[in-house]
C-alpha cells in the first residue's frame, strides 16, 4: 500500500502521532477510573463494593491486558505491526462501550476485561513497532516520548474526572470512560496511512517491500548509504539469529547464539521493575489513599490526585529528550534510589497517625507523592518500555516484547488488586514494601542488565554473542560487520555518509 503522509519527516511524524496517541489511549486507560471510585453515583450503581470488590473491578483490566499480551505471543508474528495495531483499538472500543454501558458489576467487569485485551495487545505492539521505524540515535527518545503520553492521557482522564464530578447522575463517570473511544477511533484512522515494520517484512521475506518502507520513511533511494547500511544490518541479524536453525516459539527460553532466553527474561525483569515499585497505588488509587491514610476530605483529595498525576507527565519530558544521553542503566540507578526514598519517608511520616503530630506530618507526606511521581516519570517509567524492544533479537521481537509486556500487567494486576486491602489494613507499613523493591532494583540492574543506549537493534545482537552481555565484567563484545567501529551517522545537506570511529 501508498501511505497518506508521504515519504521522510511527513511519514515518521504520522508514524510518531500513531504510537503517541495509541499510549495516550493507554495512559487515559490507565486514569480514568481513579478519578470515578470515590464518585456518590458510582458507589450507588454497584452497591458500595468493599475493598477487596473495589480491587477486583478495578483489577480485571490488568487481567484483560495480561490476556492480551499472550493473545499477541501467538498473533503477533503471522499478523504484523499495523495488524495488531488496528486490531487493539478495535476491542478497546467494545470493552470501552461495554463499561460505558454498565449498570452492574459483572457487566463492568467484562467491559473492563475486553478493554484490557486490547491494550495488553497495543502495549505489547506499539513500543516494538516505534522502535523498528526509526534510528538508533533516536530510539530512546521517541519511545520515551510515548511514555510522556501516558503521562499526558493519565492527566486528562483525571482533570476531565473532576470536571465532570460536579455534574448529577450517571454521566458524571460514564462519560470519561465514554472518551476512551475517540481516542482509539483516532488510532484506527492513523494506523491505515503508516507502513508496516520492514524488519517484520524481511523477516517474513518480503525484502523488496522492506526497502520500499525503508526508502519512503527516510526519503532516500535504494543506494543510499543510510538505505544499504540499515538493509545489510538486518540480514545479518537474521543471519546470525539463524545460526541454529528457523526459530520456533517453543524456542523463546533457549540459550542459543544469541542468548534469546536470557534476553526474554531481562525483558519480563524489567517491566517487573516498572510496577513492583508501586507505581499503579499512586496512579489508580491516590483519592482513596489521600483519604483514607492522610485524612483529606474526597474534594481536596481529587484536586491533589490530579496535581501529583500531573508530575508524572512532567517528569517525563527528561527522558523524551534526554534518554540517549543519560544512558539506561544510570537512569534506572538514580531512579529506582529516588523512588525507595520518597516510599521510605511516606511510610516514616504516616507512622505518626494517633499522635500529637498526626496532621502536620500526614501533610508533610504529600510531598514525597509528589517526588515520586515527578522521579518514576523521568526514570523507571520509560527505560522499561524503551529497553524491551531493544534487548530482543529480531526472531524472538514480538513474542518476546508479549511476554515481557505480560509481566508488567501481571505485577499491575496483582499491585491494584492488593492495594485497596492492605492501605486500609497495613496504613504505613504498605508503603514499606514499595521502599524494599525499589531499593532492591538498584544492585539488580547494576549486575544483570547491559547499556544499549545508541546501538542500533542489530548490533545489540553482537552484545550477547559468545557469552558476553556488554555488562561492566564482561570479557569481550562482538561486534556486527556493519557496527563494528560503531557508525556515525552524519547528515550534510540530502547526502548521508557513515564516517567509522
Amino acid at each position: 500500500m501508498q501511505p497518506w503522509f508521504g515519504q521522510g519527516k511527513p511519514l515518521q511524524a504520522a508514524i510518531s502521532a500513531c504510537c503517541l496517541l495509541a499510549f495516550t489511549l493507554f495512559g487515559y486507560d490507565q486514569g480514568v477510573f481513579g478519578g470515578i471510585l470515590q464518585n456518590e453515583n458510582w458507589l450507588n450503581q454497584f452497591g458500595h463494593p468493599s475493598d477487596t470488590k473495589t480491587g477486583i473491578i478495578v483489577s480485571s483490566y490488568n487481567l484483560g491486558c495480561l490476556l492480551g499480551c499472550f493473545i499477541n505471543f501467538f498473533i503477533g508474528d503471522p499478523l504484523g505491526r499495523r495488524k495488531v495495531i488496528w486490531l487493539s483499538a478495535s476491542i478497546i472500543i467494545i470493552g470501552a462501550v461495554l463499561q460505558t454501558t454498565a449498570y452492574n458489576v459483572p457487566h463492568l467487569v467484562i467491559g473492563r476485561i475486553i478493554t484490557g485485551v486490547g491494550t495488553g495487545l497495543e502495549t505489547s505492539t506499539v513500543p516494538m513497532y516505534q522502535s523498528e521505524l526509526c534510528e538508533a540515535r533516536l530510539r530512546g527518545r521517541l519511545v520515551s516520548a510515548e511514555v510522556l503520553f501516558v503521562g499526558v492521557g493519565i492527566t486528562i482522564a483525571y482533570w476531565l474526572d473532576f470536571g465532570m464530578s460536579f455534574t448529577a447522575g450517571s454521566v458524571a463517570w460514564r462519560f470519561p470512560i465514554a472518551v476512551q473511544i475517540i481516542f482509539a477511533g483516532l488510532v484506527i484512522i492513523l494506523v491505515f496511512g503508516i507502513p508496516e515494520s520492514p524488519r517484520w517484512l524481511y523477516n517474513h521475506d518480503r525484502a523488496d517491500e522492506a526497502i520500499e518502507v525503508l526508502c519512503r520513511v527516510y526519503g532516500k533511494d535504494p543506494t543510499d548509504p543510510l538505505i544499504m547500511h540499515e538493509t545489510t544490518q538486518i540480514v545479518d541479524a537474521i543471519r546470525l539469529e539463524e545460526q541454529n536453525g528457523k526459530f520456533q516459539w517453543r524456542s523463546i527460553l533457549k540459550k542459543d547464539s544469541v542468548q534469546t532466553g536470557r534476553r526474554v527474561l531481562l525483558a519480563w525483569g524489567v517491566q517487573f521493575m516498572n510496577q513492583a515499585g508501586g507505581i499503579n497505588l499512586v496512579v489508580y488509587y491516590i483519592p482513596s489513599v489521600l483519604v483514607q491514610n492522610v485524612g483529606m476530605a474526597p474534594r481536596l483529595a481529587q484536586i491533589l490526585g490530579g496535581c501529583i498525576n500531573m508530575m508524572f507527565m512532567f517528569g517525563s519530558l527528561l527522558p523524551t529528550f534526554c534518554l540517549d544521553r543519560m544512558g539506561r542503566r544510570k537512569t534506572m540507578f538514580w531512579g529506582c534510589g529516588g523512588l525507595g526514598f520518597s516510599m521510605m519517608m511516606i511510610a516514616i511520616l504516616l507512622s505518626f497517625q494517633g499522635t500529637s503530630v498526626e496532621t502536620p506530618t500526614a501533610a508533610a507526606c504529600v510531598a514525597f507523592f509528589f517526588t515520586y511521581m515527578l522521579i518514576f516519570g523521568a526514570s523507571v517509567n520509560c527505560v522499561p518500555w524503551v529497553y524491551v524492544p531493544e534487548i530482543l533479537p529480531l526472531e524472538a521481537r514480538a513474542k518476546g516484547t508479549a511476554i515481557g509486556v505480560s509481566s508488567n500487567w501481571l505485577w499491575n494486576f496483582t499491585i491494584v488488586m492488593i492495594t485497596p486491602v492492605i492501605i486500609n489494613r497495613l496504613q504505613w507499613k504498605a508503603y514499606l514494601i514499595f521502599m524494599a523493591t525499589n531499593f532492591s532494583f538498584v544492585p539488580i540492574f547494576y549486575f544483570f542488565y547491559p547499556e544499549t543506549s545508541n546501538k542500533t537493534l542489530e548490533d545489540i545482537d553482537y552484545l550477547f554473542v559468545g557469552g558476553t552481555s556488554g555488562l561492566p565484567f564482561g570479557t569481550h563484545k562482538k561486534t556486527s560487520s556493519v557496527d563494528s567501529e560503531e557508525a556515525e551517522k552524519v547528515e550534510e545537506g540530502n547526502a548521508v555518509t557513515i564516517k567509522y570511529v
